[in-house]
């Protein structure tokens, strides 16, 4: 294993906006690193560039080193000027034989990730591979890598909680509205169309929920979100002429003063005096005391979400004792099936051999034996050398792989 190496570029030394400056193009990746494969005289390649990461894993008997890494950037004419070949130089990890194997592993397990736990990362890097190995830049030992990589990351994922407890606010937020059985056709709205309303209402969306109307200070936004949703948009001040009543609001703008007074609430009731829920995921809240006060409300707000959150992400750290020791165990198998796969490379020609000196025996050494014999006698023979044939092929490797796996 110590020809496998990967140069890695990741969100812990370099700044995720300078990352980008290392993404190849998809267009040009194939011929990118065909390029630098022959080149460098790499014999399999493949590369993963996702949100905060870009690596290279490769497989050469050169030595990776800065000077190496320097070079091979430059070969790729992604464009990278001194100054930024300097810090992407500065940030580099560069890691071989099992040291690089662990670190693909901990990659397919989110343990490297911004959010640990998170399983974006597995989906992504077999698409990178897949990618590769479609161009003609991978073999069979980055096919056994993958293997592995893929195995380890199923058996964190299912045998630990390292991804069971939500630690997004919004996926949260979602879960407690779940949990109040809203009908699919529930008048949801939703006051504020930035990025945590806009991650909100695609949860619902996809959960089949249909009816919103959005509000907001700048119409144009409103009007984005609510094409998105197939609902209604409305400025921030409709929200006093608004009266076709609602059973949701989601809310998070920031604004320094409520949005949700209880005149603006008794306004949106429209009448209705059943009990209502509110998200409020604004910091501080849209929703001015007054209204828990007054009216019956399920309130779900950003404050009691973020503990929740910062409970399940340390929950999910202490599942990392468990998932590396998956990862060990992985890494000790590997290097087994590793060696039980060079026996078998290295083996390959023992039944081409086997059969060129039986046709040596039959054909040349033994011909006129042979050909005095009577055709039992020749059938015989022939069932006789047919049974060692395979005896000796087979055999072997058995015993190779039994001597590797007792010692």
């Amino acid at each position: 294993m110590k020809y496998l190496k990967v140069i890695a570029f990741t969100h812990k030394q370099i700044e995720l906006k300078e990352l980008g400056r290392l993404v190849i193009c998809q267009e040009n990746l194939t011929e990118k690193l065909q390029q630098v494969k022959n080149q460098f005289q790499i014999s399999e390649i493949f590369y993963l560039a996702t949100c905060n990461r870009v690596e290279f894993v490769i497989v050469t008997d050169q030595v990776v080193d800065a000077a190496y890494t320097e070079q091979f950037i430059d070969s790729l004419n992604i464009g990278v000027c001194d100054h930024y070949m300097g810090v992407f130089l500065k940030g580099a990890s560069i890691y071989e034989d099992q040291e690089a194997l662990n670190h693909l592993l901990r990659i397919s397990c989110s343990l490297e990730s911004l959010i640990v736990g998170e399983k974006e990362i597995l989906p992504q890097l077999r698409k990178a591979y897949d990618c590769c190995r479609e161009a003609g830049l991978t073999g069979d030992f980055l096919r056994m890598v993958m293997n592995c990589v893929v195995k380890t990351a199923k058996e964190v994922y299912t045998d630990t909680n390292i991804s069971k407890n939500p630690i997004s606010v919004v996926s949260l937020a979602y879960r407690k509205l779940r949990d109040l059985k809203l009908c699919t056709n529930a008048r949801i709205l939703i006051i504020g169309a930035g990025e945590t309303n806009f991650n909100i209402s695609k949860y619902l969306q996809k959960h089949k929920f249909s009816n919103f109307s959005v509000f907001n200070r700048t119409i144009s936004k409103a009007q984005q979100l609510a094409a998105d949703l197939n609902g209604e948009a409305f400025e921030l001040e409709d929200l006093k002429n608004y009266h076709k009543g609602f059973d949701a609001i989601i809310t998070c703008t920031s604004a320094t003063e409520p949005i949700i007074t209880p005149e603006i609430y008794s306004i949106l009731l429209n009448g209705e005096t059943d009990k209502k829920t509110i998200v409020d995921l604004a910091v501080p809240n849209d929703t001015a005391p007054e209204v828990l006060e007054q009216f019956p409300v399920n309130f779900i707000e950003v404050h009691s979400l973020n503990e929740v959150a910062k409970k399940n992400l340390q929950e999910r750290y202490e599942e990392l004792v468990h998932a590396e020791v998956i990862i060990d165990q992985n890494i000790t198998e590997f290097i087994t099936m590793l060696k039980q796969r060079r026996i078998e490379l290295a083996m390959r020609q023992v039944p081409e051999k086997i059969k060129e000196i039986r046709n040596m025996a039959m054909n040349t050494v033994f011909v006129d034996e042979v050909q005095g014999m009577d055709e039992q006698s020749r059938e015989i023979l022939e069932k006789v050398i047919n049974y060692m044939e395979k005896k000796y092929i087979s055999v072997p490797m058995i015993m190779a792989k039994d001597i590797l796996i007792n010692s």
